[in-house]
């Protein structure tokens, strides 16, 4: 079954999607995030019951809350991934990237042991199933531009605004 939550937060409405074992996905608010109709100001008219949270979403909100309030640097939240082998392995890599800092497409690609494929590493960063968790927005481009970002160039900038990392 898969269960569903919203929170607020600094960049808008994010949509949290999980089984009963995993979050599975995190929907920016360029992605349908802002979904209208949500209960209590949280779970979505699917989970509108008056039950606790599943354990993953309960575990995503507390710690996303403290990463938009700058008390978390690194998330510990159990995930279930959907992807081919390399996309995992791009994905995976993603939460070694340390907060407040950011690496290139090439470099990431370098990380992933596959230096030649900067461009399948961008095409799997930006199909992440689970954006900031495994934070693909610390990834920008080569020569110094911001990059891409499935949540728009505004949004990936005040996250690494909120992480104090410098980008052009």
């Amino acid at each position: 079954m898969t269960h569903r939550v919203q929170m607020k937060t600094p960049i808008g409405v994010l949509t949290i999607e999980s089984n009963e074992e995993a979050v599975t996905h995190i929907a920016l608010p360029a992605e349908g995030g802002d979904r209208k109709g949500t209960a209590n100001g949280r779970r979505s008219p699917a989970q509108s019951d008056a039950g606790p949270l599943p354990a993953p979403l309960a575990v995503a909100v507390a710690q996303l809350e403290e990463y938009f309030a700058g008390r978390r640097r690194q998330f510990d939240i159990p995930l279930e991934l959907c992807g081919t082998d390399f996309q995992k392995s791009v994905w995976l890599e993603l939460a070694h990237i340390p907060y407040g800092e950011t690496v290139s497409y090439g470099e990431l690609a370098l990380m992933v042991g596959r230096p030649q494929a900067y461009r399948a590493v961008g095409q799997a960063n930006g199909a992440n199933p689970v954006p900031i968790v495994l934070p693909c927005h610390r990834v920008v481009a080569s020569g110094g531009g911001i990059g891409g970002y499935g949540g728009g160039l505004p949004m990936k900038r005040k996250l690494l605004a909120l992480e104090g990392a410098q980008v052009s």
